[in-house]
């Protein structure tokens, strides 16, 4: 049925009259004669009964007058619904993130992607770099946040970066260390070392035994927790001493003392991972978010 001849058959069932409707729609009255005479035809019955001076709506009239208006407001929707996801404002999207390295910002982040884009639902995912690398592949999720991707995979992704993180020291409160606000990391050489394991996070595994060695010794390494919480609770603990990222702070620290390192200026970035061909209006609009708040997030971060 033709949207433009169901329009013309509810305006003629509203004012009763072939002329009235023909006013309301800016046309001619033949014009709305031709709508009416074309869906009974479509239809094989009579939608109105017409005298000269009277036109009265038939039971199967009432009948498609119901189904009609139902038909038009479907119509209507349909296209705010296919404006909205051109726009990004329908769909679904999936966030992946590193709890250590994103919590501080990620509510606020979804918020406001939310407050925007309303009719979105929004799954989010703590993953660690090699989960996310598994679930992008997979397109189990769309966004990642993480550490830089393996050389091997860049080219099939997009990447943005949030914010450049530093290393840092920490040990436990009542440490001899702990009055301290920076040291040099030769000074904890005699220290059995807590470590972020290097399954989890290569990279920054690695740099940390450079940088020891740097340093003039190789950490008797006692523990490599699989989470950041842990690494923490472990050092305030007083099972050892660690380096980390100074995102880490962010998390629940009490017991802890976190030092600035003399002499390293290492960056431990954060990217927005995506594929390339992730032709998504949801993701590109979340990605404008990020990238907006981005001087924001490296401020807070370096707190």
């Amino acid at each position: 049925m033709d949207i433009k001849n169901l329009k013309s058959f509810i305006a003629v069932a509203k004012y009763q009259s072939f002329s009235q409707a023909a006013k309301e729609l800016n046309t001619v009255q033949p014009a709305v004669s031709r709508h009416i005479s074309a869906l009974e035809d479509e239809l094989g019955v009579n939608l109105f009964n017409r005298t000269s001076r009277n036109v009265v709506i038939t039971l199967a009239g009432e009948q498609l007058l119901t189904d009609a208006k139902n038909i038009l407001h479907l119509s209507e929707q349909a296209k705010v619904q296919v404006k909205r996801a051109h726009n990004g404002q329908v769909g679904t999207i999936n966030i992946a993130y590193l709890g250590s390295a994103c919590l501080a910002f990620m509510a606020d982040l979804v918020s406001r992607y939310k407050a925007q884009f309303p009719y979105v639902h929004i799954s989010l995912f703590e993953m660690t770099v090699t989960e996310q690398i598994e679930a992008l592949k997979n397109n189990k999720i769309d966004v990642g946040f993480s550490r830089p991707l393996p050389s091997s995979i860049t080219s099939d992704y997009t990447s943005h970066r949030i914010y450049l993180d530093k290393l840092v020291a920490i040990v436990p409160q009542h440490h001899p260390l702990g009055k301290n606000e920076n040291i040099d990391l030769s000074q904890l050489k005699n220290a059995p070392f807590v470590l972020f394991n290097r399954e989890e996070a290569m990279g920054l595994f690695d740099e940390t035994l450079i940088q020891c060695k740097h340093a003039g010794f190789s950490p008797n390494i006692i523990s490599q927790p699989r989470n950041m919480q842990t690494l923490l609770t472990e050092v305030a603990a007083g099972l050892g001493v660690s380096v980390a990222p100074n995102c880490v702070r962010k998390l629940y620290s009490k017991g802890c003392h976190f030092l600035k390192l003399n002499n390293i200026n290492t960056e431990i970035p954060v990217h927005l991972h995506h594929k390339n061909n992730a032709d998504s209006a949801t993701i590109n609009a979340f990605v404008t978010i990020a990238l907006e708040a981005r001087a924001k997030i490296q401020r807070d971060m370096l707190e």
